[in-house]
């Protein structure tokens, strides 16, 4: 299944379709005790305002999506073995609908919960994507060089 072989379309339906690969439930557990402690201590600390919501939430699902994409990265148990090599040949590719997902809801989260304009709380949002797709793409890379090597 080399790149060549694929459109454009079938390379996107891989790289969603790989998002299938990751721990979601570890990652969920995860992301909803990540998410409450920054509640708790916003909640200790006094900050009392809209946005006490917006931010707790934002890092739940960035820590959702990290555990989610990097240990569907590092499964060798579960999937589709055709689909697992595509992956493992792809890794930037099969990292990018995590990080646009975390990207298109951290927005809306920002937006809608907090104090951000939609500009804002785009550009808010586009460094922690960023970290999320180098991290998950770092992963996949490494692992995919360890197995050929």
């Amino acid at each position: 299944m080399g790149h060549g072989d694929l459109s454009r379309s079938e390379t996107r339906q891989l790289a969603v379709a790989s998002a299938t690969l990751g721990p979601w439930r570890t990652a969920t557990a995860v992301g909803v005790v990540i998410g409450g402690a920054a509640v708790g201590v916003d909640l200790v600390t006094g900050h009392w305002s809209m946005d006490i919501l917006a931010g707790p939430l934002g890092l739940a699902l960035f820590f959702f999506f990290l555990i989610g994409t990097v240990g569907g990265r590092l499964r060798h148990d579960t999937g589709d073995r055709r689909l697992r090599r595509w992956v493992d040949e792809h890794p930037w590719r099969s990292a990018l609908p995590a990080a646009g997902a975390y990207l298109v809801l951290n927005t809306l989260v920002l937006t809608l919960l907090g104090s951000w304009g939609l500009f804002g709380a785009f550009f808010t949002s586009l460094l922690p994507a960023g970290i999320l797709l180098v991290v998950a793409g770092v992963v996949g890379s490494v692992k995919s060089a360890r197995r050929s090597g």
